[in-house]
């Protein structure tokens, strides 16, 4: 029989229960603990050894950096606890075309001038015959190029130093534990078992408790679904329904495997475009994190799993590892009380590195949206809709990867090219096409900067540019240009070697 727990006279939430650990379960328990716990409001996690982790998403987006700072982590710290690197951005191979390479970095390409957005000055040096490739206006892409990175030096106004964008990459497994240590240190309560079954209110579409395979019961008030694909709450209890988007996102399987470490790691991410999918690269200090996302209607699990293996740095430390998944998302990702989180709200490829993001942005939504007791409707409708459409976008942003291709050597190829593109993709790729310009909604993801990048990168053409650009004559416009480059270059030459910046032995910079 379950216990009937003392219901709060306010009607405020008092106890959360964490269905599942991994990263989503954990990055939602440290969170909640942070700004929950001093409320007075309980935390417990349910978590089974005997069920394993995805863990396939290792490399994260500069918003991670607020997370941090919400749990106010030392991020040296952190790094060493995780095993990690510094990312400045995603290097594509072969995705425009067999022998291409560009980067998608962090931060900004030059500077804004007479008001207008810097692309279109590229642009117009472009057309005037300056063959400089978008890369070397980003002091990130010139930075990673060279292997080195700094912190930003926010003194430093006049310098691109002062505007350095960056993220991580560190072990998803370790990650966890990080956290995990972090939050039972702040009064987090785990419980170790599988669960059996979920009890629900008789009149209301509410989860009342969980019952534990040795007969425990945990109850709770708000039940966070962080169960993975198979949304033990979300789906196998409520029935939430599934978005399949593999129409748009064809890839529908990973194979994963960790490699030995045979040189210092980069400052970047690395994606290499495969015959069936797509080879990630991830460099890390005790390892590195490869894997192969593909579409089963185009090569076996067997042939992904030699591709991947052939094209490793070092020697496998694991066998390969078969993950199957559909891109989509959970039609309601909250329903009553049970909010999913991470993969059992939905999948969307890590080839832009959004999962982690992802359990973010669903963490900081539901502390906005945060319900009492009586678990209003309009605020679960708003948090659904918010959701979705963050899917959406980030959709909208993986699609163009796919669409914007050269590439004629394989079936697989010949038919992303064909895709048809979401009604707000062919949108941005219009005005893009016409004049340069970038349409970026409200609250979007994806900044200016990144939508330039692989559009760019992908071989989109502009017609023209903005026609306040030719306020500056053709000299002027293309020793501008030139400016930028080369101070890009000094800067990132004064930038430490990435794994000396690890191990701390960067020297003091001489900026001026």
């Amino acid at each position: 029989m379950i216990p009937q727990r003392t219901v709060n006279p306010n009607g405020r939430i008092a106890k959360i229960v964490v269905v599942g650990g991994g990263t989503a379960g954990w990055m939602t328990a440290a969170a909640f603990s942070k700004v929950l716990g001093p409320a007075g409001i309980r935390i417990e996690l349910v978590e089974s050894e005997e069920i394993g982790t995805v863990g396939v998403g290792e490399a994260t987006i500069p918003q991670l950096l607020h997370f941090n700072a919400l749990l106010e982590l030392d991020e040296n710290e952190f790094v060493r606890a995780t095993q990690g690197t510094y990312k400045l951005g995603i290097e594509f191979v072969d995705w425009r075309r067999l022998g291409h390479r560009y980067i998608h970095p962090f931060g900004s390409y030059g500077l804004p001038m007479l008001g207008v957005d810097f692309q279109h000055f590229w642009l117009k040096g472009q057309m005037l015959g300056d063959t400089a490739p978008l890369d070397d206006y980003s002091i990130a892409a010139v930075a990673a190029r060279q292997g080195r990175f700094l912190r930003p030096l926010p003194q430093e106004t006049r310098s691109p130093l002062s505007k350095i964008s960056y993220a991580f990459q560190f072990d998803a497994s370790l990650y966890a534990r990080y956290l995990r240590q972090w939050s039972e240190a702040r009064g987090v309560i785990r419980t170790e078992g599988r669960i059996s079954t979920v009890d629900l209110h008789p009149e209301r579409q509410l989860v009342k408790a969980v019952k534990l395979s040795d007969g425990r019961i945990v109850d709770g008030d708000l039940f966070i679904d962080a169960s993975g694909f198979r949304g033990l709450l979300i789906e196998q209890t409520l029935h939430s329904g599934y978005e399949d988007w593999t129409s748009w996102l064809p890839c529908d399987r990973a194979v994963a495997v960790p490699c030995a470490r045979v040189e210092d790691p980069i400052p970047y991410t690395r994606s290499t475009a495969r015959e069936a999918g797509w080879q990630w690269r991830i460099p890390l200090q005790h390892r590195t994190g490869n894997g192969y996302v593909y579409s089963s209607r185009y090569i076996s699990d067997d042939e992904a799993a030699a591709t991947v293996l052939r094209n490793l740095d070092g020697e496998a430390l694991a066998e390969p590892r078969v993950l199957r998944f559909t891109g989509g998302h959970r039609r309601r990702p909250w329903i009553g009380n049970v909010v999913s989180m991470g993969l059992a709200s939905g999948f969307l490829e890590p080839l832009e590195s959004t999962s982690i993001h992802l359990v973010q942005s669903a963490i900081a939504r539901l502390l906005t949206l945060f319900p009492s007791m009586s678990f209003e409707q309009a605020e679960i409708d708003e948090y659904n809709r918010q959701t979705i459409q963050e899917y959406e976008h980030i959709r909208d942003f993986l699609v163009l990867h796919y669409k914007a291709t050269e590439r004629t050597d394989t079936p697989f190829w010949n038919d992303c090219r064909n895709l048809p593109p979401p009604a707000g993709l062919a949108r941005k790729l219009g005005l893009f096409r016409s004049n340069g310009r970038i349409l970026r909604d409200r609250d979007e993801l994806f900044t200016e900067t990144s939508w330039l990048a692989v559009m760019v990168g992908q071989g989109i053409l502009a017609a023209g540019y903005h026609p306040v650009v030719d306020l500056l004559n053709d000299d002027e416009t293309l020793s501008r240009l030139a400016d930028v480059r080369a101070v890009n270059l000094r800067a990132a030459t004064l930038m430490p070697r990435h794994v000396d910046f690890l191990a701390g032995r960067q020297a003091p910079l001489a900026v001026s």
